[in-house]
């Protein structure tokens, strides 16, 4: 089996977008639940569980969906999914509803649990089995990568943005989601150029 150093890259490339935008939302959204929407505490906890909650639920059935939809495409809609759940999650008031906040945390979920495990399979599927080891820890590099560079895009808002830095975190969240997603679809062309050759 030969290394498919293009579907690597972009899987790394989606990885890291991705897990920017997550790290993003994970450190903004208790302060955007507690400072824009007014819950307290026990609440923030308990309106963030949706995201959890949905990204367990789907993973497994992700997992499957992946043999059969490409992983460019499935990471990129559930990319989308996340881009759009996090810009719609930054519109939210004070007077938004439990509902609306959970259905929206929900979504982005949703999203992040069908861009993860095609991604995952892409990216393991892309090298020979002699070279999992260096594929699973370019894995974990774009992932802890992407979380650390989320955090200090957040620190970044803050102090930007002042009191509202956690919608700016949500709203460059989203942005990063989105770009995860063309990432994501560039797999399709790689995979279309590999196979015409």
């Amino acid at each position: 089996m030969a290394l498919r150093a293009g579907t690597i890259c972009a899987s790394v490339a989606t990885s890291m977008a991705s897990f920017a935008a997550q790290g993003l939302a994970f450190v903004s959204l208790p302060f955007f639940i507690e400072t824009v929407l007014q819950r307290d505490p026990v609440q923030t906890g308990f309106l963030i569980a949706p995201w959890a909650i949905v990204v367990a639920a789907g993973a497994p059935l992700a997992g499957r969906l992946s043999e059969r939809v490409p992983p460019g495409l499935m990471g990129g809609i559930g990319l989308l999914l996340l881009s759009a759940g996090l810009l719609s999650l930054s519109g939210l008031t004070s007077a938004s509803s439990t509902a609306a906040i959970v259905w929206r945390m929900a979504l982005c979920g949703l999203g992040f649990a069908l861009f993860q495990s095609p991604n995952l399979n892409a990216l393991m599927s892309a090298a020979p089995p002699e070279r999992s080891g260096s594929a699973s820890g370019m894995v974990a590099m774009a992932r802890l990568n992407g979380q650390a560079l989320g955090a200090a895009l957040v620190a970044l808002c803050f102090g930007l943005a002042g009191a509202s830095g956690p919608v700016r975190a949500l709203q460059l969240g989203a942005a990063l989601a989105a770009l995860a997603a063309l990432a994501s679809s560039a797999r399709l062309v790689v995979a279309r150029h590999g196979a015409g050759h």
